[in-house]
C-alpha cells in the first residue's frame, strides 16, 4: 500500500497516510480540523534488493551480486552507458 504525504493549507501541518490507490484523498486536517489537506507530490521510497527474480533471472555473470556491482560502478568512472561501456557509444 502506498504512503501519501499531505499538507494542510490552513495550519501548515504535514502528515503521512498509508492508503489504497483507490481510496479518496484525505481532506480533514487532524491538527486544526479544517477541510484543507492537499496531497503532496513526492518520490517513491523503495528499492528492490535481495535475491528475488530480477537478481537471479535478468542479471548474468558477476552482475548477479548487487552489492559488488554497486561498489564497482561507484569507483569506475567509465561504467555508464554514455561512456560506451554498453556498446552504444563506440
Amino acid at each position: 500500500m502506498p504512503i501519501y504525504e499531505y499538507k494542510c493549507q490552513s495550519c501548515g501541518h504535514e502528515m503521512e497516510a498509508m492508503q489504497k490507490m483507490a481510496d479518496e484523498p484525505l481532506v480533514d486536517c487532524p491538527e486544526c480540523g479544517k477541510p484543507s489537506l492537499s496531497k503532496k507530490v513526492s518520490a517513491a521510497g523503495f528499492r528492490l534488493s535481495g535475491s528475488g527474480w530480477y537478481e537471479t533471472d535478468f542479471k548474468s555473470g558477476s552482475k548477479k551480486n548487487i552489492k559488488d556491482s554497486d561498489s564497482a560502478s561507484s569507483s569506475d568512472s567509465g561504467g555508464s552507458c554514455c561512456a560506451g561501456s554498453c556498446g552504444c557509444g563506440s
